[in-house]
């Protein structure tokens, strides 16, 4: 048995006519004639070639073979009577003298066609990713991620930076996400846990004297699954800079990314430097997301003043947002289920009226605005075929309600949104602190090592209750990109006495970040450089670049929502035998 091949199955062209070649790769279909005459489609990485089979006894051994075997072919080529412009090996077909089995597939079905995978449920192409992955539409995003991860090596290399790996096993740290814990056998009792991110390794590097430092850096959260976000691991473009501020790292991702987003993208342009600057504030204020897609060029607008008293129950005593949209042509069925899909992404109600051709204000909930009309009009700047979708709520609830409505309003009015571009922008001026969703009080918003606006004076300030601790901003930023959080980056604390002033507002006092941060604290004590980084998520870009609908499309192995890898088997059982080496006892098994 010979497994050596000559040429790739998209390689053969009409100038090969009359060689003697070898093939190798998967027996995709078979399309019978006669009994001694047929065509088979041979595929393998690179493409796919017909097989033309012209004797009886060739027929019969191909015949007791099953779709997605191994084969190997040897023949010669020829020019095709019928060629297929849509293929490039589409002016050539072989015919066989010598078919070999390879590889048998010992099932007569599939769990799916190959080339229809993606139409397969989820779990199903994840449990068989193996079969997913020989479609080329998936196989296609996969290469895509390679040549992306390539190219911004390739530049982060041109720009000084050194790839540097950092540890897997480390410790458990406060950072924002849940740890994944991982029991030492030799120290009983005690566990390590994998990184959510380099973060503290990364600034040590700076404090050791290197200058510049990226790696392609594996991440690890105990986090739920969202379209945008996988369960488990992803994996980051991880950098950081010494002596550096915030202009510096915005200067070499608005240098890095917009070439790798021209050259691999499914659109061919994109932002140029600098990108748009948004403060927080602002975001949330126009946009109602701090992830604004700059491709919709509609802004939210403050209702309050001419809304809240209309009558209308859910407007009294609320914060009233509104976007006005020209151009949009949506029927009743239309706009109902615009309100219904707002409904279901923001968890709050969406409202609406138009301004018919006479200026006056028509359906949805005008009639209790028909008191106001004037004072609407001039508020929200309406002219005569207007269409204004409405939300209300508690200040937050109304932005984000306000920040579906404009995505979804921005997608359906003509003309308010780009689809051939990638615009990015840059957030600033993060909070430093929040009131935590779970815990009722006060926490980090983004990153625990950010450098607050104002250092060590405005903490001791709000320790004092002189300053509000929610009103102090860091130099903390995101870059995004087309509505979608590609990184979050800051400049560094690297001062131990602003360290410990920033933990004893979230009540850890100076002993527990000695504790929880060791090392970090002893470097800082000596001598640490002012540094700052960011972090473009890998798997959130490729995701972009391919229009991809969920980030596990462009994962070679991604678990499922559940934070399952149903095609492994993990999370699974282990032996009593390892967990008594490990000093654990379940208290709970999952059925």
């Amino acid at each position: 048995m010979t497994q050596s091949r000559t040429h790739t199955c998209g390689e053969l062209r009409l100038s090969d006519a009359g060689k003697t070649v070898t093939l190798a790769g998967w027996y995709e279909n078979l399309r019978r004639v006669s009994k001694n005459l047929g065509f088979l489609i041979l595929r393998d990485f690179y493409g796919t070639t017909q097989i033309v089979i012209e004797t009886e006894e060739m027929m019969e051994q191909i015949s007791k073979v099953n779709t997605e075997s191994t084969i190997s072919v040897t023949g010669t080529v020829r020019e095709r009577s019928s060629k297929n412009a849509n293929l490039p090996t589409g002016e050539i077909e072989v015919v066989p003298e010598k078919i070999e089995i390879l590889g048998k597939c010992i099932y007569n079905e599939l769990p799916f066609e190959i080339n229809r995978s993606k139409e397969a449920d989820e779990n199903t192409r994840l449990k068989y990713r193996y079969l997913d992955l020989r479609n080329p539409a998936v196989k296609s995003k996969i290469v895509l991620r390679c040549n992306v991860v390539a190219e911004l090596r390739r530049s982060m290399m041109e720009h000084g930076f050194l790839e540097i790996t950092t540890p897997i096993l480390t410790c458990s740290s406060p950072e924002g996400a849940r740890d994944y814990l991982v029991p030492s056998r030799n120290h009983p009792g005690k566990f390590y846990a994998l990184p959510q991110a380099p973060q503290q390794f990364k600034q040590l590097l700076m404090t050791s004297g290197f200058d510049r430092y990226f790696q392609i850096a594996p991440c690890f959260r105990d986090e739920d699954a969202r379209a945008d976000r996988s369960p488990g691991e992803f994996y980051q473009l991880d950098m950081e800079m010494a002596f550096a501020s915030q202009e510096d790292v915005f200067a070499v991702l608005e240098d890095v990314l917009p070439p790798v987003f021209e050259k691999f993208g499914t659109y061919k342009t994109a932002s140029k430097a600098p990108f748009c600057r948004i403060s927080y504030k602002d975001a949330m204020e126009k946009y109602g997301t701090d992830k604004p897609d700059l491709r919709i060029d509609l802004l939210v607008q403050d209702a309050t003043e001419c809304m809240a008293d209309c009558g209308f129950g859910p407007f009294e005593g609320n914060v009233v947002k509104a976007v006005v949209a020209d151009g949009f042509k949506g029927t009743r069925k239309v706009i109902d289920k615009l309100c219904t899909d707002v409904e279901v992404q923001a968890g709050n109600k969406a409202y609406w009226f138009k301004v018919d051709e006479n200026g006056a204000l028509t359906g949805g909930i005008s009639k209790f605005l028909q008191e106001h009309a004037e004072a609407v009009k001039e508020a929200l700047g309406l002219k005569p075929g207007d269409f204004v979708g409405v939300c209300a709520g508690k200040k937050q609830a109304a932005q984000k309600t306000a920040g579906v409505l404009r995505r979804y309003i921005g997608a359906l009015a003509e003309g308010h949104m780009k689809t051939d571009c990638y615009e990015f922008c840059w957030i600033v001026d993060f909070p430093m602190y929040e009131i935590g969703e779970e815990s009722g009080e006060l926490e980090f918003c983004h990153n625990p090592f950010s450098m607050p606006n104002g250092g060590l004076e405005i903490l001791q300030k709000a320790a004092a209750g002189e300053v509000d601790p929610l009103t102090i901003t860091a130099y903390q930023y995101d870059l995004v990109c087309n509505g979608v959080e590609l990184s979050s980056g800051a400049v560094r604390n690297h001062d131990p006495e602003i360290m410990i002033e920033a933990f004893k507002l979230v009540r850890l006092g100076e002993e527990d970040v000695k504790a929880k941060f060791p090392a970090m604290y002893n470097a800082f004590c000596y001598g640490a450089p002012p540094h700052a980084g960011i972090a473009p998520g890998v798997d959130r870009m490729v995701m972009l670049l391919a229009g991809a609908e969920t980030i596990r499309e462009v994962i070679p192995f991604p678990m499922n929502k559940n934070a399952q890898d149903v095609m492994m088997g993990a999370p699974g059982k282990v032996d009593q035998k390892q967990l008594d080496e490990l000093h654990i006892a379940c208290t709970k098994v999952e059925e």
